[in-house]
């Protein structure tokens, strides 16, 4: 899973690159694939669905690019850094390329799907570019590399949701895994690229849904997280699996659905948007012990008039009303968030406004960053980019100090209480310790103890914290309240 923990860059943004392999007894070809993802959940979910489109190949995965027949790297465009990002680490598959001509780099997701045919004339070494609705075609697009061509496939989809492939699991501990239930966004908020890079939205089928849940649950996993764009606008409509009359499923009622699989299997989601999410959605969360009670809300900015010019279609005080509602339906929910510091025009008086709903809400987690302009947007096409940049790198620092005082703050309300969390696995510190997550996503970590496995839920007794991180001890007996 993505760790999530305070940073300057949103959850959307960029993730240090990871290659994922897999092992997998299928029939092989001697040809190996190496992937690096970069960006969003969606971009290492995608990154699963292309693994098993080409192990149907025959290829087999690697975790060291020089040994690869194939290198993939799979896009973010969400900011400049992350495409420079991406830029430097195609220069160095190139120096491989040099040593070794017949191996095949190709570029995938956003930032193919953003630049297009500009990447193949920009970056020469790069051999093939798909965007993230032309996965299937990876087969035929490798097929033309190899006859001596150039290839790509950009073209977006507006039924494309891959709900019959079964993504390989990468790189992963067997425990936690994601689904995406949706692609694309129809949302056009006036700073972000995603709409043009992943397209319009729509859902995908819930049964298809449930059974890959139920298979993960079936193989051992105990934690899925469903992914979208947008997860509350969620919605299908089509023929009932059992009795083929007409249905519609709306996220609340594909949260239920996915949670009734089994009290043991929990239950995350990502992302929610302030002017979709429901009380339905809301009350479901609480009905349910496995749903994590954990809710991430973008507000990206505290000021209604920035809000517009963003075009988020909320004010400052629907915002407000929507906290309000997930306080009083789920007390002890946890909720995190995207801040921009710095968008086009914003005024000192508005910056306030933003540390002013952070102190309202006391965010359990936050991911900022300053306002980075994305060519063919509209705020790039309407808004001058006009705040200097050491004016942005102040406003910014000024909500990071303030949601590292809010992070202490809701981690310090565990202190002297007992949580239950999942165990992933051991501490990235100390192989001594053990780590997990509790049902607000706060990280715990104590240490290994006998009898207590990756996979296992315990009881952690919390006796102290960070400002990022619980630690604890394993309570043997569970505890009559938590």
């Amino acid at each position: 899973m993505i760790d999530l923990q305070l940073t300057d860059k949103t959850h959307d943004e960029e993730r240090q690159g990871e290659a994922l392999i897999v092992d997998a007894p299928l029939v092989r070809n001697g040809r190996k694939l190496y992937i690096e993802s970069y960006g969003c959940q969606m971009n290492f979910a995608d990154s699963e669905i292309v693994a098993s489109i080409l192990l149907d190949q025959g290829f087999e995965t690697t975790g060291d690019y020089k040994e690869a027949d194939v290198v993939f790297i799979n896009t973010c465009s969400i900011r400049e850094n992350a495409e420079q990002r991406v830029r430097n680490r195609l220069s160095q598959f190139g120096a491989e390329k040099r040593r070794n001509p017949k191996l095949i780099v190709g570029v995938l997701g956003c930032m193919a799907e953003r630049l297009k045919s500009k990447f193949l004339e920009e970056e020469k070494l790069v051999d093939v570019v798909v965007g993230p609705d032309a996965y299937r075609e990876l087969p035929q697009l490798l097929s033309e590399v190899e006859s001596g061509h150039k290839a790509i496939n950009v073209l977006l989809s507006r039924e494309e949701t891959y709900a019959d492939i079964s993504p390989v699991r990468l790189n992963g501990n067997g425990i936690t895994a994601f689904i995406s239930i949706m692609r694309g966004c129809d949302n056009m908020c006036s700073f972000c690229v995603v709409p043009f890079t992943r397209g319009r939205e729509r859902s995908r089928d819930p049964h298809s849904i449930m059974a890959e849940a139920q298979d993960l649950f079936d193989r051992g996993y105990k934690e899925v997280t469903l992914l979208g764009q947008n997860v509350d606008s969620y919605k299908w409509k089509g023929n009932d699996a059992d009795d083929s009359t007409e249905i519609e499923v709306n996220f609340a009622q594909l949260l239920e659905k996915v949670a009734l699989i089994s009290p043991d299997l929990r239950i995350r989601f990502s992302t929610s948007h302030p002017k979709d999410i429901t009380d339905e959605v809301l009350y479901t969360i609480a009905k349910y012990d496995n749903i994590c009670n954990y809710i991430h809300l973008p507000i990206q900015s505290g000021s209604s008039r920035v809000l517009e010019l963003m075009n988020r279609t909320y004010t400052r005080e629907w915002y407000i009303n929507r906290i309000d509602a997930i306080r009083n339906i789920i007390p002890d929910c946890a909720i995190s968030s995207d801040i921009i510091a710095g968008f086009c025009t914003e005024t000192e008086e508005e910056h306030q406004e933003t540390l002013s709903i952070m102190d309202y809400v006391k965010y359990d987690f936050a991911f900022t960053f300053s306002y980075s302009e994305r060519p063919g947007t509209l705020a790039a096409r309407k808004f001058e980019d006009d705040i200097p940049e050491d004016v942005k790198k102040r406003r910014l620092s000024e909500i990071l100090i303030k949601q590292q005082e809010t992070s202490l703050y809701r981690l310090q309300q565990f202190v002297g209480k007992t949580v239950r969390i999942l165990v992933e696995g051991t501490s990235k510190k100390s192989d001594k310790d053990f780590c997990g997550r509790n049902d607000q996503n706060a990280m715990v970590v104590f240490p290994a103890t006998e009898g207590v496995s990756a996979g296992q839920y315990v009881y952690v007794h919390i006796d102290r914290c960070t400002s990022a991180t619980l630690l604890g001890t394993v309570v043997v007996e569970e505890p009559e309240i938590v």
